[in-house]
C-alpha cells in the first residue's frame, strides 16, 4: 500500500516540515511505500527530501495521502478530489486578524486557508490533530471524521549534535542573564508583550540581560520594524533579534538561555516549548490556544500578561535555585510524553487504524 505525503511547502528548520520528514521515515519502517509531496521545495534540503506536486502518481483507492493542513493554498481544494483514502494531519491556521497591520497578501492566504479547512470538513475519510486544541477546533468547524491526537514527531537525538561555537563564545558565561523566545517574527506570537515583561526585569531586577529572538522575520517586516521603534521607546538595552539560524546556533541559543519566555496568543501546538524541556530551561507562557495542552501542567502557565508580574516570576526562578530546579522537573517528566519512542507507537497504532476503516 502507498501512503504519500502532501504539503505546500517543505523547508529546513520548519515544524510541520520536520514532522513531514520524520512521518517519512516512521512509514517507511512500517513497511509502507512512501514519498513525500509539495508544492514549493527548500533548496537547502537534501536532495531527493520531496519531490513537486506534479509528480504524485496515479492515485487509487488503495492508496493513502496524509496532507499536511497549515496554510492558505489551492491544494486546501484539489485535495479533497483526490481519488485515494484522504487523510489530514491538522496543524492549524493562524487566524488572519494578526496579520492584516502588517501584510495584506499574507492576510489573504490565511483567510484562504480557512476556507479550505471549512471546505475538507466532508472530503476527509480521518484526521490526526497534533494537540487537544487543534481537534476542537476542527470540530467546531463540522469535521464528522474520526480524528485522533498526536505530538508533532520529535527526533530528540538531532539535538545532541554540537553546538555553534561562535555563538557559545559570543554570549555564554559573561555574567548576562539571557531570555530566550524561538519563533518566526509574526504578529501572533505577540514579541511586544516578551519585551514589555523583559524590560520590566531589566529595570527593576537585574540590568545586566539580554533578551534573544530567534527567527525570521521575512514577510512581516512592517511588524519587526514596529518592534524596533517599542525597543526604542521603552529604551530597553540588548534585544537581539537573530533572524533564521542554523541548527548549530539554535542549540547553542538553547544551551545559553536561562529563561524560556512564550507570550504568544496562537499556537497550534508550539514545538520550541517542548525543546525548552529537553534543554532544561524553565518556561513562563502564557496561556492560550494549545500552550497549556503542551506544557501538560509543567512549567508556569500566566493567566494574564501583567509584565512586572511575569519579570518578578522570571527573577525567582533565576535567583532561587530550589525553585527552578522543581519546575525544570516538572517539565523534564512532560518531556517524556513526547519521547521519539512514544509518539512514534502512537502515530503507528493511530495510522494503522485510520487506513484499515
Amino acid at each position: 500500500m502507498r501512503v504519500l505525503q502532501l504539503l505546500p511547502t517543505i523547508a529546513a528548520g520548519d515544524a510541520v516540515s520536520n514532522d513531514a520528514i520524520a512521518i517519512d521515515k516512521v512509514l517507511r519502517s512500517m513497511g509502507y511505500k512512501t514519498d513525500i509531496f509539495a508544492e514549493n521545495i527548500d533548496k537547502r534540503l537534501p536532495s531527493g527530501t520531496a519531490s513537486h506536486v506534479s509528480r504524485i502518481p496515479r492515485l487509487t483507492q488503495s492508496d493513502a495521502v496524509l496532507y499536511h493542513l497549515s496554510t492558505g493554498t489551492e491544494l486546501n481544494f484539489s485535495f479533497g478530489k483526490l481519488k485515494a483514502k484522504k487523510g489530514i494531519i491538522y496543524h492549524n491556521i493562524t487566524p488572519s486578524y494578526f496579520f492584516r497591520p502588517y501584510n495584506g497578501d499574507l492576510t489573504e492566504l490565511l483567510d484562504y486557508g480557512r476556507k479550505g479547512t471549512a471546505y475538507l470538513a466532508d472530503k476527509a475519510d480521518f484526521c490526526m490533530a497534533d494537540s487537544e486544541y487543534n481537534k476542537k477546533e476542527l470540530l467546531e468547524l463540522g469535521y464528522k471524521c474520526d480524528i485522533s491526537v498526536r505530538p508533532i514527531l520529535i527526533p530528540f537525538t538531532d539535538y545532541r549534535s554540537k553546538p555553534d561555537s561562535e555563538t557559545l563564545r559570543k554570549y555564554d558565561s559573561d555574567g548576562y542573564v539571557n531570555f530566550l523566545f524561538v519563533g518566526r517574527v509574526a504578529p501572533n506570537k505577540k514579541h511586544e508583550d516578551i519585551i514589555k515583561t523583559f524590560c520590566c526585569y531589566q529595570k527593576y531586577c537585574n540590568p545586566k540581560s539580554r533578551l534573544i529572538f530567534v527567527g525570521s522575520w521575512q514577510g512581516t517586516e512592517l511588524y519587526y520594524k514596529r518592534l524596533q521603534r517599542y525597543i526604542n521607546a521603552l529604551e530597553v538595552q540588548n534585544v537581539i533579534f537573530t533572524g533564521h539560524v542554523s541548527f548549530a546556533q539554535l542549540i547553542a541559543y538553547y544551551q545559553i538561555a536561562d529563561v524560556f519566555l512564550c507570550m504568544s496568543e496562537h499556537e497550534g501546538f508550539c514545538v520550541p516549548l517542548v525543546e525548552a524541556m529537553y534543554f532544561g530551561i524553565p518556561i513562563i507562557a502564557y496561556d492560550s490556544c494549545a500552550v497549556p495542552d503542551t506544557l501538560g501542567g509543567s512549567g508556569i502557565l500566566l493567566h494574564d500578561k501583567n509584565p512586572i508580574e511575569a519579570a518578578f516570576v522570571a527573577n525567582k526562578l533565576i535567583t532561587d535555585t530550589a525553585f527552578k530546579r522543581e519546575i525544570v522537573a516538572e517539565q523534564r517528566k512532560r518531556q517524556q510524553d513526547f519521547s521519539y519512542n512514544i509518539v512514534k507507537s502512537q502515530f503507528e497504532e493511530q495510522i494503522n487504524k485510520h487506513l484499515a476503516q
